[in-house]
């Protein structure tokens, strides 16, 4: 068993790039942030030797990454619910998280060169952008939140003439499409993506918007479902239809404030049905969105209370 403190000094890195965290921030510090950059979980304890060479050697092995690389860390002894979560058996145990998944780890302490070599292959997850398709997207974006959804549809046309695998816009055409009330259009954008970047954020950001999209179809009308609600509010279905009604009529707070409730009172029912919907509804918008940000916070205390 092993341990973290500050004994060797460690490069100043700059602000937020390595932070000590907690279960109550955990969602935003390392799941949101790792859906742009590789984050470092450093599971740690202050009565853990090793804990002492890990820590320090990690924090100067990320600084020296330059941004393409975060680290969190976490005391097991003030965070027991989420390292139980994870599993942790014994400390040091570092855990690397890219688009909100575990991608790498070890247990115990390792050489520098060893440490060095973990950071680098992390960093090297990070997208090299092409800043002219880069520039040429981000148009595209401009064009869609103004409103011209047919011309941003193919300006990302255009792109992916030029590089098939660009996530980004790909994830644009899909939702050029939405903004157009086109769904066919949008699913066979998104079953064209090529296999090798199906997993990308922007595309599991447009899918996830297209998901809802499809359930908006089928919404019930609001005053009903309410009403059903009002008459038994123990009807499971009821609130998570009323979420999804509310969410297909342009309310993400309150279809997130329903799902907890739902979560809330029984996290299990019909296979955990409000929390895969919470996903979905985090995914369809950006990760900095207050919406999103608090129901993350909200949904993490309710699992590891």
């Amino acid at each position: 068993m092993l341990e973290f403190g500050n004994e060797t000094a460690a490069p100043e890195a700059p602000a937020d790039l390595i932070k000590d965290g907690s279960e109550a921030t955990f969602m935003q510090d390392v799941i949101e942030a790792s859906q742009t950059v590789p984050v470092i979980v450093d599971f740690w304890a202050p009565w853990c030797g090793p804990c002492k060479t890990l820590g320090p050697a990690l924090e100067a092995a990320v600084a020296d990454a330059g941004g393409k690389v975060r680290m969190v860390k976490l005391d097991v002894d003030k965070n027991q619910g989420i390292a139980g979560q994870l599993q942790i058996q014994s400390v040091p145990t570092v855990y690397a998280f890219f688009e909100g998944k575990p991608v790498d780890g070890f247990q115990g302490a390792l050489p520098p060169s060893e440490i060095k070599a973990f950071v680098d292959k992390l960093a090297a997850m990070a997208p090299e952008e092409d800043n002219g398709l880069a520039d040429a997207v981000a148009a595209a974006e401009e064009m869609l939140a103004e409103g011209a959804a047919e011309d941003a549809a193919q300006t990302f046309a255009a792109i992916l003439e030029e590089d098939g695998n660009f996530a980004g816009a790909w994830g644009g055409l899909i939702r050029a499409h939405l903004a157009m009330d086109q769904l066919d259009e949008a699913e066979a954008a998104l079953n064209g993506v090529p296999a090798e970047i199906s997993d990308a954020s922007e595309i599991e950001v447009a899918a996830a918007q297209l998901d809802l999209a499809k359930q908006a179809a089928d919404a019930g009308p609001l005053t009903e479902l309410r009403a059903a609600l009002d008459t038994d509010e123990n009807n499971h279905q009821a609130r998570l239809d009323l979420a999804v009604a509310m969410h297909a009529n342009g309310d993400p707070e309150g279809a997130v404030d329903m799902l907890l409730d739902l979560f809330r009172r029984d996290r299990d029912w019909n296979d955990g049905a409000a929390k895969a919907q919470l996903f979905t509804v985090f995914e369809a918008l950006k990760p900095e969105d207050p919406v999103v940000l608090n129901g993350r916070r909200r949904l993490s205390s309710m699992i590891f209370a």
